[in-house]
């Protein structure tokens, strides 16, 4: 090959590298960015959850409701599996949502940006 030739088939490659890079609108699994996520799943909360539980930090602790997602959020115990775990088991207090895997990772997600530092 010619120099000219190499000099072109690098910078393509440089090319492509830089647009990989820049271009960075979901993670490498395919799987959306977590603020993409966690914004779908306070969608998800306010559609689901919000009759029930408190699901922003400024309107925990409200008496007379399940518990609100900062103090979930704040468990010791509280990760992602958990949580995940925790949605896909049916429990007499809650309704029996269909909750599809990736919403489950936007709500665990959502719920998981309350934890306080």
């Amino acid at each position: 090959m010619t120099r000219s030739v190499w000099l072109h088939v690098s910078i393509a490659i440089l090319c492509a590298l830089a647009v990989l890079l820049f271009l960075r609108v979901r993670g490498a699994s395919g799987a959306p960015l977590p603020s993409e996520s966690t914004a779908a799943g306070y969608r998800l909360a306010e559609a689901w959850c919000k009759d029930c539980h408190a699901i922003e930090a400024a309107t925990a602790g409200r008496k007379g409701r399940a518990t609100d997602f900062v103090t979930i959020a704040n468990r010791a115990s509280t990760t992602a599996l958990s949580l995940k775990v925790f949605m896909k088991t049916s429990h007499h207090r809650m309704p029996n949502l269909i909750i599809m895997p990736d919403q489950a990772d936007d709500l665990a997600n959502y719920i998981l940006s309350l934890k306080r530092d």
